[in-house]
């Protein structure tokens, strides 16, 4: 890790060992996204021979494939060694950001909300177009810029209110804005970005941080404060939160945006999308005069 990361991997990693004990628990936003990338799967009319799951938890994606019939070999990969271990089949421990895999090896990589913890992103995304074979695909999704809103909200009104400053306790996320211009810049064809938000619903604050720190999502930036955080100003976040984001069920919410990355390896034969102003026939032919 040099010393501008945004990341420390080793944080993650570390945390990701340690959800691997029990991730069978929390794992159910990983589950969500998985059957999302699954759903966008099998709308391409085609299989895949070869595929890679990179970072693959403890094998969510690979279960809600399994029944699709639209990949034939799976590999799966996590930054967690541990984690890997308990994805099943045939799986190795590898970073994200140095991916062992030769160039021109993959028919399809899967990911699945693991690169949003990735220091150099277009970088990671370069060599995810490398490894796939022409015409290859890139399906991939991660946390974006809204998730976690409520909870960065809560802490730093509490932290401001008890200690007078404030620490980063929220990763800072990408926006879906950037999809696409990420995906051309590391050289996929036909890029597209879009985004979803999921609300859940918690007892309390304190269980959602609980639950982030059983998905091992929780704080790992460079910056980070080393030390436990204080009781009193976890007390008052959680306070905090619930007067603003409680409801008649003295229940709260939280957000999550998943943003989902489509993009193919570039092939000489590959259909291309037509240039702006090269359409035959134009929409006035198409709607009713009386409408124009």
């Amino acid at each position: 890790m040099d010393n501008e990361s945004l990341f420390d991997r080793r944080a993650v990693r570390r945390n990701r060992d340690r959800a691997s004990v029990n991730f069978a628990k929390f794992d159910y936003l990983i589950t969500a996204a998985a059957a999302m990338l699954v759903d966008r799967l099998e709308d391409i009319r085609r299989t895949f021979p070869v595929a890679l799951d990179l970072g693959c938890h403890t094998g969510q994606v690979a279960a809600a494939t399994s029944e699709t019939g639209k990949i034939e070999s799976l590999f799966q990969s996590d930054l967690s060694p541990f984690m890997a271990a308990k994805s099943g089949g045939l799986c190795f421990a590898a970073d994200e950001e140095f991916l062992p895999v030769g160039d021109d090896s993959l028919d399809l990589v899967l990911s699945c909300l693991s690169l949003h913890w990735v220091n150099d992103l277009p970088g990671a995304l370069i060599q995810i177009r490398r490894a796939l074979k022409p015409d290859g695909l890139f399906l991939g999704s991660f946390l974006g810029g809204e998730s976690l809103d409520e909870l960065r909200q809560a802490l730093v009104a509490a932290e401001s209110e008890i200690t007078g400053g404030v620490h980063p306790r929220v990763s800072p996320m990408a926006d879906v804005r950037d999809g696409g211009a990420l995906l051309q810049r590391a050289g996929f064809a036909m890029p597209v970005a879009d985004t979803d938000l999921f609300t859940v619903s918690y007892e309390n604050p304190l269980k959602l941080m609980r639950d982030l720190r059983g998905m091992g999502e929780q704080m790992a930036t460079s910056s980070r404060l080393k030390s436990f955080s204080r009781k009193d100003v976890l007390i008052r976040a959680a306070e905090f939160y619930g007067e603003i984001f409680g409801n008649e069920e003295s229940r709260v919410t939280a957000t999550f945006e998943i943003i989902t990355l489509t993009g193919w390896a570039p092939a000489p034969d590959q259909q291309q999308p037509l240039q702006p102003g090269s359409a035959e026939q134009s929409l006035g032919d198409f709607l009713n005069p009386d409408d124009v």
